[in-house]
């Protein structure tokens, strides 16, 4: 198992690459009973996932971060070749959030020759994301309960700017009936409220400029909700309003949902979640906000 860059600290980053690598080191981590905490992650590392990372540590004693770019979640016309890959820097940041075990495996470690089980979880899959991404949530869903078998973690963190993914992934722990409990990270945003987001590296100056029209449609939507308004269409025209103003947007949905079910409501009358998705340039951003119902 190679050592990587040293934390603050002075302690090497562990890590590990093949399966048998991965649970040798898991062994120690656990030769005195504690907890593991796993944080699923693509690299391109933010402060969204760091934050998820500092939630793990408080959860568990051992925190285990895997870096890897899952092939099977891409479509054919999506940006699997050139998503950002800046293993140095996500090793040192790691590094300095003492992490205990980075698990950087290779295609073939996840996917093995002769692969051939995909895992979905059906109805929540279809719709939002995976209406505009097919098989989108297949890739996830397999490659995170492949992720959890071989780490076998006490606590899985997931962040709620993905908040379908989570949804899904909470619902196949559960019917998978994986020994895992499933906790979400709050949103983690630029000071001008833009979440936080790995394909944000691909937006010009000007398209990240505009690219805060998500976040401002969604802040347009939670006021009129703390002021009453409960037609979904009327705050779905609130967030298109907003966005009018900024012409390198492309709307690609805006959703007032059912936060359990992804069903559309007509009327927010308890909890709702409220998500976007929209093409800036090259980049396809999503965003959104839970409603806990007031």
């Amino acid at each position: 198992m190679p050592a990587g860059p040293r934390s603050r600290a002075g302690r090497r980053l562990a890590r590990a690459r093949s399966l048998a690598s991965l649970r040798k080191a898991l062994a120690r981590l656990r030769a005195r009973g504690e907890r593991v905490a796993f944080v699923p992650t693509m690299g391109a590392l933010h402060e969204g996932h760091l934050s998820l990372v500092r939630l793990a540590r408080r959860s568990a004693e051992r925190v285990v971060v895997s870096v890897f770019v899952n092939p099977l979640q891409f479509g054919p016309r999506e940006d699997y070749r050139r998503y950002p890959r800046p293993l140095a820097r996500d090793r040192a940041l790691l590094a300095a959030e003492r992490v205990d075990l980075v698990w950087e495996p290779g295609v073939e470690d996840v996917y093995p020759p002769g692969d051939c089980t995909r895992v979905s979880v059906d109805g929540l899959s279809e719709v939002l994301e995976g209406a505009s991404r097919p098989g989108h949530y297949t890739g996830v869903c397999t490659v995170v309960a492949r992720l959890l078998n071989a780490v076998q973690p006490d606590v899985l963190w997931l962040g709620q700017k993905d908040a379908q993914q989570a949804l899904v992934l909470e619902r196949m722990c559960r019917d998978l009936l994986l020994p895992v409990a499933v906790c979400r990270g709050p949103t983690v945003r630029e000071e001008d409220g833009l979440a936080l987001s790995s394909r944000n590296a691909y937006l010009s100056h000007a398209e990240r400029q505009q690219a805060v029209a998500l976040s401002q449609g969604l802040a347009a939507a939670w006021i009129l909700l703390k002021e009453g308004e409960r037609s979904a269409a009327r705050l779905a025209a609130a967030i298109r309003r907003e966005w009018d103003g900024y012409p390198l947007v492309r709307e690609d949905y805006i959703a007032i949902v059912h936060p359990e079910t992804l069903a559309p409501l007509q009327q927010v009358r308890g909890p709702a979640l409220v998500a976007v998705a929209a093409h800036v340039g090259p980049a396809r951003l999503i965003d959104n906000f839970p409603w806990r119902g007031r």
